[in-house]
């Protein structure tokens, strides 16, 4: 790492000043430039004050894993200085407001220190106290687009598009752009030995967050009703689908509708809301994180015991109880693949980034018609709300959605008899109906003992009947769950399995390890139940590697639940400080053991 196109930096700057816009610029320009890039924002989870960061990987070879090292800090929060200058790695950069001096004693040796003056610049050429502060971030992206030699054209581009209409504001950003840049220019080497080069690798591609891209999919799958309440990392994914809906889902005649959103006054409430349009024949969802699918588990068992479909977005966070808002997590698997009580099991997606987001929004749907049952989209705070260079999404115009089982009135008489919970075909699905279509269809939804004709009952056989239909039903559902990823290599003696948004650094992980001479093959799990592919991949190595971001290996006690895995065939790589995985504690944890270090 470190050269052309090839490095890493980041922003240390306090929380409710204004650098999202300039680190939104920075990215933005280097796509722009052809160059693939991914960005990692860091935050606080109050609303102002404290520090973020904002990571940038540049990378020719398209890998958008957070990167393990950085090559160049941007200091602008002395209260995180001394961190910040032990991120820079040996021989990298760190650039610093030298409005204020820095403290001797966080000079270090082996890399380079670079200051500009931004606060004094921004007082000097601007009047008022919050221009000033906002328009110190642009003069930083001014003075890195000097240093990095990012196209300045491209982003003078990209202010006229966004203040081409507000002359006055359109006009301090240039103004604090060139303050940046001319001071580089005029102070500092430019460009530093790591910088950017045009390519052409980004034809093609969208950046766009994982929250957005669930929002769209809902949207194309034919979702009408959505129900919420607040909750970091969730809450933009409803925002966003409120937005497509006003503009996509409004009749042109009326000025009418065709979209419900309602914010409820908990979680608990928002899945009732769900359950019952779903159960009217409306395409449903709510969006929540770990806290909210506890609080919903009630309500999610009744739609599993009831056969009524639903679809829940779970963006994973830190745990447990409000554990850390902003951090990300994998660690709500097995609450999703058990959740409720009593004997309950669900149907999951495990999107790896934000082009999966969109694609399995579509399919959670269809699944949740065609087996009558809750169904999972587990996505977490790096997929949902960072920005990910993905392939441009694409939709087929023929698609139908897969409404399952549904009686229509001319179907319901040709019935001797209309039994709800009664299994026809041997897949454990039964047959429903929707309100109105007549009065043999109708029947009385009940959490209670209920038989295969939906009458209550306390009988230990009738009751048995149904639950075990409900455990035939998931069962036969693995066979339609998205088919897990599988990257093999010639003579691999070791298997990395993974989900979700570790995928990205566990390929790029594999790539290392095949430069040190191990060649691992890779199965990324896409879906919960696992189907036969899974239980094949993991007899094939002599070392297996269950890599997620949890503390308690949950994905592989999955594994050994579901299929029957002995413990000691599945070595865990875990990671669960909050922060998306890297390449490098894949590739020293496999190295370690392949090598004979124990765990």
């Amino acid at each position: 790492m470190s050269g052309i196109n090839d490095f890493a930096f980041k922003m240390g700057t306090v929380n409710g000043t204004g650098s999202a816009s300039a680190n939104g610029l920075l990215m933005q320009a280097i796509f722009r430039m052809g160059i693939p890039v991914t960005g990692k924002n860091i935050f606080p989870s109050n609303i102002q004050g404290l520090p973020t960061w904002y990571e940038i990987r540049v990378s020719k070879d398209g890998y958008t894993a957070r990167p393990s090292e950085v090559d160049l800090v941007v200091a602008l929060n002395p209260a995180t200085y001394a961190k910040d200058v032990a991120t820079v790695r040996p021989g990298g950069y760190l650039l610093y407001d030298s409005s204020w001096p820095l403290d001797p004693t966080l000079v270090r040796e082996g890399i380079t220190i670079l200051g500009v003056p931004f606060g004094r610049m921004c007082v000097e050429a601007f009047t008022k106290d919050r221009e000033r502060t906002l328009l110190r971030n642009i003069a930083y992206a001014g003075a890195l687009a000097a240093l990095l030699e990012i196209d300045m054209q491209v982003i003078e581009g990209m202010l006229n598009e966004k203040f081409g209409k507000k002359k006055s504001l359109l006009d301090a950003n240039h103004t604090a752009i060139r303050l940046g840049y001319d001071y580089a220019k005029a102070n500092f080497t430019c460009p530093l030995p790591f910088h950017l080069a045009p390519m052409d690798a980004t034809g093609g591609s969208i950046l766009m967050d994982g929250n957005t891209a669930c929002a769209l999919g809902a949207v194309y799958a034919g979702a009408t009703v959505g129900a919420w309440y607040p909750i970091t990392p969730a809450t933009a994914m409803m925002e966003a689908f409120k937005a497509f809906c006003e503009k996509y889902r409004v009749d042109k005649a009326t000025g009418k509708n065709n979209y419900i959103i309602l914010q409820a006054e908990d979680e608990l409430a928002a899945a009732g809301i769900v359950i019952g349009a779903a159960w009217a024949g409306a395409r449903a969802f709510t969006n929540t994180s770990g806290p909210g699918i506890s609080l919903m588990q009630e309500f999610i068992g009744l739609a599993y015991y009831t056969d009524i479909p639903a679809v829940f977005y779970d963006i994973q966070r830190c745990g447990p109880s409000t554990g850390m808002p902003t951090r990300t997590q994998q660690a709500d698997l097995l609450s999703l693949a058990y959740a409720s009580h009593g004997d309950t099991k669900h149907l999951v997606l495990f999107p790896a980034d934000p082009h999966e987001c969109f694609s399995m929004s579509v399919e959670a749907f269809d699944l949740a018609e065609r087996f009558q049952t809750p169904v999972f989209v587990a996505s977490d705070l790096d997929i949902g709300m960072n920005d990910w260079m993905i392939p441009r999404l694409e939709w087929d115009d023929a698609y139908r959605p897969d409404r399952g089982k549904v009686l229509d009135a001319a179907a319901l008489e040709k019935l001797p008899r209309f039994s709800r919970f009664l299994d026809v075909d041997g897949d454990g699905v039964a047959a429903r109906t929707l309100p109105g279509v007549g009065g043999k269809g109708a029947y009385f939804v009940r959490g209670s003992g209920h038989d295969k004709h939906a009458a209550y009952t306390e009988d230990s056989d009738a009751y048995q009947e149904v639950v075990d239909r409900l455990k035939r039903k998931f069962e036969h559902a693995a066979a339609a769950m998205p088919k897990p990823a599988i990257l093999r290599r010639k003579g691999a003696e070791v298997g990395l399995v993974t989900l979700g948004g570790c995928d990205a650094a566990v390929r790029e992980a594999a790539d290392r390890l095949q430069e040190a001479g191990i060649a691992a093959d890779v199965m990324r799990i896409r879906g919960f139940p696992f189907g036969a592919e899974v239980a094949e991949f993991l007899g094939e190595h002599e070392h297996t590697f269950v890599i997620e971001q949890n503390r308690d290996a949950q994905l592989r006690s999955l594994l050994m639940i579901e299929l029957g895995v002995p413990r000691d065939e599945l070595i865990p790589v875990l990671d669960y400080g909050g922060m998306p995985l890297t390449a490098k504690v894949v590739v020293d944890a496999v190295s370690a053991r392949v090598a004979g270090v124990p765990a």
